[in-house]
């Protein structure tokens, strides 16, 4: 009997599912997605959700006795997905192992080998890749290899060394300090770098200077220089007294061009970004924290849509390394050549790698450079545009010419004194061509006359102006991830979450995008210092993250790494355990604010997410509620302002308590003060120009102040708001 349409089209579907196929295990679905698409219908691809197994969370794990030896488990909540894994590993015809070319992607690979073998009679082998494109995945299942043990000890051996240390150093914080703390390894040298510099600022005495500028006027062409040599000698002008002085004495002397010098400056192009730098790069210009730079960058490595297709758009981007593959090496170029010819080297440019870098993957750099941040602009989001819009220039501009420039400095001689302007031109292009940054306005100056040495001048005024010197800056992620990578702490997969740990424990909190440590951080940070100077030191930090790059080289076994390290570190623990004080309860404070449930007095308490209000009378009265910053400014509210998070984006503002009745909002933190001029609170600020600076929050009061001490009122410029 001849089947039906349905029925053929019923047999079809059977036969394709029961069709032997190829396993390829993933660790995310966006990634699993843009893969299978690639592969074709012989193989079908899975994502495992990062680790399925791992150390479990309630207790140490870690058999001391017996070579430090870790007791694995499936972790909570994944047992489905490897139960649905081992089910499809056996109706394979072959498993390949696609987790991330890193140690902890080595890690999972091995422990889903060690889970899939017993069950599955298929090969199981292990692929890597730099980029998600149909070429590097077809070559890396032609190519498959063993997992590298190397790699997994290292990972254990790391895994281990921070579960010691953690389950060791938290009992002590909750015994001594507060219950819910916890210590980690290499977070607790990060917070002590933040706690340090945080001194360096408070302990920081500005000192008063002043500098003196001249309005210079030649033919009809108004220019300004400054004062940079006074008698023979650069001015140290410490007050005003002594820069009048000199305005008296220069006032009616004639001003002559003294002397002309050209300079030309070939400037190289960066080199490719590494996770550090581009973590510092997309903060200082697009404003990113580290967290959402590498998020960002997840995106675009496992594949974004672009049409109908879906595109991994950069390689891989945990990496130490700026080399390059020859196939990119001469895709680059071809399209420089066909793009902007005159910018094209003769040979391609190379660019050394740092002592430090392990020169595992190539550098950050987009998979096809035809993909322009023009062309992709409506496929991606905005976030994704400005970060990837970053990496295809920094790539591009690495293999161009050297820009050129021309600066012309002049010096006008004043009686004794001689005063200097300066102004740069572009020559050459050269990489610039594609880059947004072209040289600062502070390196270009202004457009200046054509003058030669002995052209008289006009002085039209003498400018003093007031400064006092700057103290250290605090640690912004780009900078804590600058130092980090200097002192070879940590690895290009770590940097990020170092920063998120510590915000999420609030040991440290963000202001103006600085990194400030909080009460709690200092307390966490002195209690580690006082008694673990060597465990969170910098140096013994950095030489262990060499000695794990041994255990991953097969130059020294883990196990006795562990036994060196463990012994003395755990005799500290017990040391600090019997002679640390407790300081436990001491750090709260009764307040004047009446519990509304039950007419006790509140205690500020300092908690997990900060300082909030508890109930002098619990556990009977389990009242808690956030501290209020400043009482609401709207007239006849009386409500206070509060610390709030929006619940689409979990970002704080500040809101008032008798919301929504009262819809006032603030997203500058309020400080202890009220505004002079109108009552209103007020907030502290931050921009480039005038540093920190506090500010009335009301829209229609213009008051403003220096935090800098001692200095008066002072403008401030509110344009960038």
């Amino acid at each position: 009997m001849e089947k039906t349409l349905s029925e053929t089209k019923k047999t079809k579907r059977t036969a394709k599912k029961t069709k032997q196929h190829c396993l390829v295990i993933v660790e995310s679905p966006a990634k699993a997605k843009t893969i299978e698409k690639y592969l074709g219908n012989d193989y079908i691809v899975r994502a495992s959700m990062g680790h399925l197994i791992d150390l479990p969370k309630s207790r140490l794990a870690i058999d001391i006795e017996n070579n430090f030896t870790p007791e694995y488990i499936t972790v909570r909540g994944r047992a489905k997905i490897l139960k649905e894994l081992k089910k499809e590993a056996k109706k394979s015809s072959g498993v390949f192992l696609a987790s991330d070319n890193d140690r902890e992607g080595e890690a999972i690979a091995f422990h889903l080998h060690e889970a899939l073998v017993e069950e599955c009679s298929s090969p199981i082998k292990r692929i890597v890749f730099n980029e998600i494109t149909p070429i590097a995945i077809q070559e890396a299942v032609k190519n498959p290899l063993d997992i590298d043990m190397g790699k997994v000890n290292a990972q254990k051996s790391r895994r281990v060394l921070d579960r010691l240390v953690g389950y060791n150093l938290s009992p002590l914080l909750w015994q001594k300090v507060k219950n819910g703390l916890s210590a980690g390894r290499v977070q607790s040298v990060a917070l002590r770098l933040i706690c340090e510099r945080e001194e360096e600022v408070e302990n920081f005495i500005p000192d008063e200077y002043w500098t003196l500028d001249g309005d210079f006027k030649y033919n009809k062409t108004s220019f300004e220089a400054q004062l940079v040599k006074y008698n023979d000698n650069k001015p140290e002008l410490k007050n005003q007294k002594e820069v009048d002085a000199i305005i008296k004495e220069l006032g009616s002397l004639p001003a002559l061009v003294d002397d002309i010098k050209i300079t030309e400056k070939s400037i190289k192009p960066r080199p490719p970004f590494t996770t550090s730098t581009l973590q510092q790069v997309a903060a200082n210009r697009i404003g990113f924290t580290s967290k959402k730079t590498m998020q960002v960058a997840q995106q675009l490595y496992e594949g974004v849509a672009v049409g109908s297709t879906r595109v991994g758009l950069i390689t891989y981007m945990r990496t130490d390394s700026v080399r390059i593959s020859d196939i990119a090496i001469d895709a680059v170029r071809k399209w420089i050549s066909e793009n902007h010819p005159k910018e094209l080297p003769d040979e391609p440019n190379v660019y050394a790698a740092g002592k430090k870098a392990q020169d595992a993957h190539e550098a950050i750099r987009p998979t096809y450079v035809e993909y322009t941040p023009a062309y992709l602009k409506e496929f991606l989001t905005r976030d994704q545009l400005r970060l990837y819009s970053l990496i295809w220039e920094r790539f591009v501009s690495s293999q161009m010419k050297n820009a050129k420039t021309k600066t012309s400095s002049y010096e006008i001689k004043v009686g004794n004194a001689i005063f200097r302007t300066a102004s740069t031109k572009i020559t050459e292009k050269g990489f610039y061509t594609v880059t947004k940054t072209l040289i600062s306005k502070d390196e270009k100056g202004t457009a200046l006359p054509a003058m030669k040495a002995g052209d008289a001048i006009s002085i039209e005024t003498l400018r003093p102006e007031q400064h006092f010197t700057q103290g250290p800056a605090r640690y912004t992620d780009a900078s804590i991830v600058k130092m980090l990578e200097e002192k070879g702490i940590g690895r290009p997969s770590t940097y990020a979450p170092i920063i998120s740990v510590l915000l999420d424990r609030y040991y440290v909190t963000r202001a103006n995008k600085q990194l400030v440590p909080t009460q709690l951080g200092r307390i966490i940070n002195s209690l580690l210092v006082e008694n673990f100077s060597e465990i969170i030191d910098v140096n013994f930090t950095a030489g262990m993250e060499n000695r794990l790059d041994e255990v991953a080289e097969n130059k020294i076994e883990w196990p006795k790494l562990m036994e060196s390290f463990y012994g003395s570190f755990k005799e500290k623990v017990d040391t600090a355990l019997e002679n640390v004080e407790s300081i436990k309860g001491s750090l709260d404070e009764v307040t004047d604010i009446v519990c509304e449930k039950c007419g006790n007095k509140m205690v500020k308490k300092l908690g997990r997410f900060g300082v909030f209000l508890a109930c002098s009378a619990f556990p009977e009265c389990k009242n808690t509620k956030s501290i209020p910053l400043a009482k609401c400014p709207r007239e006849g509210c009386g409500g206070d302002i509060i610390a709030r998070k929006s619940k689409k984006r979990g970002k704080e503002f500040y809101g008032c308590t008798h919301f929504p009745e009262c819809d006032f909002i603030s997203h500058f933190k309020p400080i202890n003060a009220s505004c002079p001029k109108c009552g209103w609170f007020m907030v502290e600020k931050y921009d480039k120009k005038n540093g920190n600076y506090k500010a009335c929050i009301n829209p229609d009061c213009d008051y403003l102040h220096s935090v800098v001490e001692g200095v008066e009122d002072v403008e401030v410029d509110r344009s960038n708001e």
